[in-house]
């Protein structure tokens, strides 16, 4: 019925912004011992483990309305795929935040409304475009945590661990939208993205 999906849906909602989310597949960070870490380096470490938590949140959001608005099977359960392992990022990154003594971005309804406001508006330009959204958004993404990994106490090795799986996977995200035929994202917008990732993160990485 209509109530019980859209019920589903903002409970699904609900658990994503708040932080509240399960992972199917193992924390990569589970066989890894915690390393002493510094006050300044816990907290830049939570800064940065923030940011990429509201990138999961943003995802959850994206991946939603993307596949909610999807023309064709295929292309629809892609984004439901790429949606599941995302949600094991939202899980592993909330996760860490917790270790950390931190917590997520206060700000997160506002990343998640607007991240499907995004993702409408791309899915409703035909599955070519959205597709090809989703190959920008994994490209940015993947250089985003690449830098992670440089900005990370070298013996934060559990975040680290983290980190470098999220990257594999939004690379392989990214490469299985191009193969359903993605069709590339004008410059303007390339640029206009980059920017509200900008403004995303450096808000995210304190608040």
């Amino acid at each position: 019925m209509f109530s019980d999906a859209l019920i589903t849906a903002f409970d699904r909602t609900l658990r994503v912004i708040s932080g509240v989310s399960a992972a199917h597949r193992p924390n990569p960070a589970l066989s890894i011992a915690a390393t002493s870490l510094s006050d300044a380096e816990r907290r830049h470490s939570a800064g940065l483990m923030r940011v990429n938590h509201v990138g999961e949140v943003c995802a959850q959001a994206l991946y939603e309305a993307q596949s909610r608005f999807a023309k064709s099977p295929a292309t629809r359960q892609q984004f439901v795929e790429a949606g599941q392992e995302e949600m094991d990022h939202l899980a592993w990154t909330a996760e860490r935040l917790t270790e950390l003594g931190s917590r997520p971005s206060l700000f997160n309804p506002l990343w998640y409304a607007g991240s499907y406001v995004l993702g409408a508006v791309a899915a409703n330009l035909g599955d070519a475009r959205s597709l090809g959204f989703v190959v920008e958004t994994e490209r940015q993404v993947e250089a985003h945590l690449n830098s992670h990994l440089t900005q990370l106490p070298e013996q934060d090795t559990r975040s680290r661990a983290i980190v470098a799986q999220m990257r594999d996977d939004e690379a392989a995200h990214g490469a299985a939208a191009s193969e359903l035929g993605a069709e590339e994202v004008p410059m303007p917008v390339r640029v206009a993205m980059q920017g509200m990732a900008r403004v995303m993160t450096a808000t995210a990485y304190y608040i």
